[in-house]
């Protein structure tokens, strides 16, 4: 009997994982951020982790996993629209900080604000029941 009520809590341990999965798939708000942004995703998280603080270009490619190459080509583009800026590295003369602007700030807010959105059908959920999720949900970042 014991075995039956553990597959019976994987299992609900599973449509849990299932469900969360897809409400957040199906309220991915990526293309939202990028159209109003007017940026590609891969741009839009450049700012966002610069955001946090400023980073060196290899840093930034380490951060995503991406070739140097590319994301000079990203962080150029962001320096023509006048998002990010390049400027010496206080410790080592040999590397740039990049560095949001003050456009740059005001557009990682934006995508902030607009990835911060809860969907409205979670706006509908009665604080109590909100408050169980968030709970458990904090105790499975953990």
């Amino acid at each position: 009997m014991g075995g039956k009520a553990i597959g019976a809590e994987t299992d609900l341990a599973r449509r849990a994982w299932r469900a969360m999965s897809d409400l957040v798939h199906d309220q991915d708000r990526k293309v939202a951020v990028s159209e109003a942004l007017g940026l590609s995703w891969a741009r839009v998280l450049l700012l966002r982790v610069l955001a946090a603080e400023p980073k060196t270009l290899r840093a930034l490619a380490e951060w995503l996993a991406a070739d140097a190459p590319y994301v000079t080509l990203m962080v150029d583009d962001l320096e023509q629209r006048g998002l990010v800026r390049r400027k010496p590295h206080p410790e080592d003369r040999r590397a740039k900080l990049v560095t949001l602007t003050a456009a740059g700030r005001a557009a990682a807010a934006r995508a902030e604000a607009i990835l911060d959105e809860p969907p409205a059908a979670l706006r509908e959920v009665p604080a109590k029941e909100l408050a169980a999720v968030l709970d458990v949900l904090e105790r499975l970042a953990q």
